[in-house]
């Protein structure tokens, strides 16, 4: 299981949690990077990611679907900020592919990653949000237990793909 570490939101309307995933920061990498990897941990079971679709770089398109169990869909299209190589990712779904805006957006999503003395990953993954209402309303949906189950299904995810390397 992933093993939880604090971290402190950078402003009032951010939500964030932190993580030692016991892979490869380059492992993890590819998990949040490739969407055949993403499609196996990116939402906490038994919901699904049955589609998803990349282009990484900034501008690029970041679309995926999520699925329950009860034949529940949800279509989340967004778009790259920023990449920085096995370091940081930052995408949104105020925008879509190109920065052609959309409605009202729900958050911007960010994630960090550095390596731990013992060759581990330090996760970070937040979530930052427009007002106070939109980010209760993440709060309500289960932030912290969903990305928190996420983060252990990518700690498998991300075990396997390292031990392919």
């Amino acid at each position: 299981m992933a093993t939880p570490i604090d971290v402190t939101p950078a402003n009032e309307f951010e939500l964030v949690i932190g993580r030692i995933i016991d892979a490869p920061r380059h492992a993890v990498w590819r998990c949040w990077t490739e969407e055949d990897l993403l499609k196996q941990w990116h939402c906490p079971r038994p919901w699904s990611v049955p589609e998803a679709d990349f282009d990484l770089r900034p501008g690029g398109r970041f679309n995926t679907v999520f699925a329950g169990p009860d034949g529940e869909r949800m279509e989340n299209k967004g778009m790259w900020l920023e990449i920085v190589p096995e370091e940081r990712l930052v995408f949104t779904d105020f925008y879509t592919e190109g920065y052609v805006p959309q409605g009202d957006g729900f958050m911007t999503g960010f994630v960090e990653l550095s390596d731990t003395e013992d060759g581990k990953t330090r996760f970070i993954w937040g979530a930052r949000h427009r007002n106070a209402e939109t980010m209760k309303q993440h709060v309500e949906m289960g932030f912290e237990q969903g990305w928190g189950a996420a983060a252990d299904q990518l700690e498998e995810t991300a075990q396997s793909v390292g031990a392919r390397v």
